[in-house]
């Protein structure tokens, strides 16, 4: 009788945000464009538009990467030229996304399940018990209004989400090979997730010494590097047959690395750059990427007992200083946090950081309206709101990080359960 009414949840949570996006996509055909459209959903590396303009040139057999405008995947065209044309046949391109989304919370649901986040190889918490199910954190990540947002404006950036959620699903199930393939998907796609790679390799060599007794951790993670490498070189060859050249990597991967595409984004890159002399441009595009890779080392060495934290938290941190990040970055973020459902009670500015992000969720698009459309305001005042978006997600970060540690804290020093601490 258990089993029956789980699989009816089940089925009516997918059914339920399905039907959702489907009505949303049908009944207000105008919603689609209009949110493909806006910054805070499509970044250069993400647009649908943008996708449509590749595949367009592709379809045409002229290279996609022509006029400097498509910067994503070469993958994306012969999966997206086997739909019917997204102008006269739209559902087919909705129904695509819709799986997606679903297949994203089928693997944070697994993820949930696992009891990864209160019971890791080396780390128990002893609020174990307070947490919440599968369920509850699919059904939180299915209705969260950016996630929604997300598959409306039919961003890529749903296929890299589905792609780091199976590898971390796949990770906490002892299945190494799989995550390993999720997570060269995902970074193919996004460059990004590859930094990923450490604490994603430590949660695998983790489970894989609880259930086969792997005790050598070097031959470990040099089998899992080959396996990025292998897979990642069989993608680049499949691009390559799919372009007829390597021009890909530079439009791909080269337009992340050197920001060369300043559109307006909820990120701090492009005001920046845009503020730039030319001269110091190279500088501070190291220094910018120094600063994005640098939190890899020290959160994996750091929160060593629990991986899967440094693999949220490194998301979270992403989401803020990625070259073009948008809601989806924290859609994805805000889907692992009620992960620790555990420690929220030792999180201390929970009021402010729902307060700060709704703030600037609802004046985000005033500002950018004013600047852009009404012209009454310039782009300090777009600027200036991604700002305080941005700051709301690092107190989320920095405060999610201080309840896991001090967690941490109490089952080393169990005599200040409870007790306040202040930083001296």
């Amino acid at each position: 009788m258990d089993g029956k009414v789980t699989i009816g949840r089940t089925a009516g949570l997918y059914i339920g945000a399905a039907v959702l996006r489907l009505a949303i996509f049908t009944l207000l055909p105008g919603i689609p464009d209009l949110l493909t459209g806006r910054v805070e959903i499509s970044t250069p590396v993400t647009s649908f538009k943008r996708l449509q303009e590749g595949l367009f040139l592709y379809n045409h057999n002229v290279s996609p990467y022509d006029g400097g405008v498509y910067h994503q995947a070469p993958l994306f065209l012969p999966l997206f030229s086997l739909l019917p044309n997204a102008s006269s046949y739209p559902i087919f391109t909705y129904l695509l996304y819709i799986a997606v989304d679903l297949l994203s919370a089928g693997a944070l649901w697994k993820i949930a399940d696992s009891g990864e986040t209160v019971a890791s190889a080396l780390f128990t918490s002893p609020r174990k018990e307070k947490r919440w199910n599968g369920f509850i954190i699919a059904a939180v990540f299915l209705f969260n209004p950016f996630t929604v947002a997300t598959c409306i404006g039919r961003s890529t950036s749903v296929f890299t989400t589905c792609a780091i959620l199976h590898a971390i699903a796949k990770a906490v199930s002892g299945a190494p090979f799989s995550a390993m393939v999720a997570i060269t998907f995902a970074g193919y796609l996004s460059l990004y997730p590859l930094l990923l790679l450490p604490p994603l390799v430590l949660l695998c060599y983790d489970r894989q010494r609880i259930e086969r007794g792997i005790k050598s951790v070097i031959p470990f993670v040099a089998t899992n590097i080959a396996v990025v490498a292998g897979i990642m070189g069989l993608l680049f060859g499949m691009s390559y047959l799919i372009t007829g050249s390597w021009e890909f990597l530079t439009s791909t991967y080269g337009v992340q690395l050197t920001l060369s595409d300043l559109t307006p984004n909820v990120g701090l890159w492009w005001y920046f750059f845009i503020e730039m002399f030319d001269s110091f441009r190279s500088f501070f595009l190291g220094v910018f990427w120094l600063h994005l890779s640098c939190y890899v080392g020290g959160l994996t060495v750091r929160i060593r007992q629990q991986p899967l934290v440094v693999l949220t938290l490194l998301l979270g941190i992403f989401g803020i200083f990625k070259p073009y990040p948008s809601i989806s970055d924290t859609s994805l973020f805000l889907a692992l946090v009620p992960l620790y459902r555990h420690v929220f009670p030792l999180m201390r500015y929970t009021f402010v950081i729902a307060a700060v992000i709704m703030y600037a969720t609802f004046l985000g698009p005033a500002f950018y309206y004013l600047w852009i459309y009404a012209g009454s305001g310039n782009a300090n005042f777009f600027y200036a709101i991604t700002l305080v978006w941005n700051l709301g997600q690092s107190l989320l970060v920095c405060d999610l990080m201080f309840a896991v540690l001090r967690d941490e804290w109490e089952v080393e020093r169990p005599e200040m359960a409870g007790k306040e601490i202040r930083q001296i």
